[in-house]
């Protein structure tokens, strides 16, 4: 199985899917070390990406996720995957691909994005990521996580959550 920590920028998918790796000791991917140079150079900017510009990230997502199926390896990814057709290219990496929307309000984001150093993305590009975000459907494996509870109750939830779906229980080492 593969999970993606999907949302906005800001909305601390990288921290919680991290950690949630880490406890699990699963191989984690932050989808942002995926882009290419130029949209990365084009989001500081202030630039939104286009499709175009997403393709071969979400390409080299999949692959990733594809090899660690190969060698029969379950894994963690954060990734915005805002939109259902994004979610869907991921899905073509590996034949079980679940998702952990970390959602929340708009004003505890943008604040969040504000108080944060040496990332590429700006809050001015929060608006349009939000216009873009198409929010899991019932038909899409996943769930929604509300992002106004603490990082520690978040890991702890995410983790039960995919520990569930594996199978598996994480031990005490795991924890600390």
């Amino acid at each position: 199985m593969h999970f993606v920590f999907m949302g906005v920028s800001g909305s601390g998918k990288s921290t919680v899917a991290g950690r949630v790796a880490e406890r699990l000791e699963l191989p984690f991917a932050e989808a942002d070390e995926f882009h290419p140079r130029r949209n990365t150079e084009k989001m500081a900017r202030g630039e939104p990406l286009t499709d175009e510009d997403r393709r071969p990230w979400l390409a080299a997502l999949a692959r990733w996720m594809a090899d660690h199926e190969s060698s029969r390896q379950s894994t963690i990814m954060a990734c915005s995957a805002l939109r259902r057709a994004y979610r869907d290219h991921l899905s073509g990496g590996a034949p079980d691909v679940r998702f952990v929307h970390l959602d929340g309000p708009r004003d505890l984001i943008a604040d969040r994005l504000r108080e944060r150093s040496g990332h590429f993305m700006p809050v001015e590009l929060l608006d349009s990521q939000m216009a873009t975000l198409e929010p899991l459907q019932p038909d899409e494996n996943g769930s929604t996580l509300d992002i106004s509870h603490s990082v520690d109750r978040l890991v702890q939830d995410a983790t039960g959550t995919v520990a569930a779906a594996l199978g598996t229980v994480p031990s005490a080492r795991r924890r600390r």
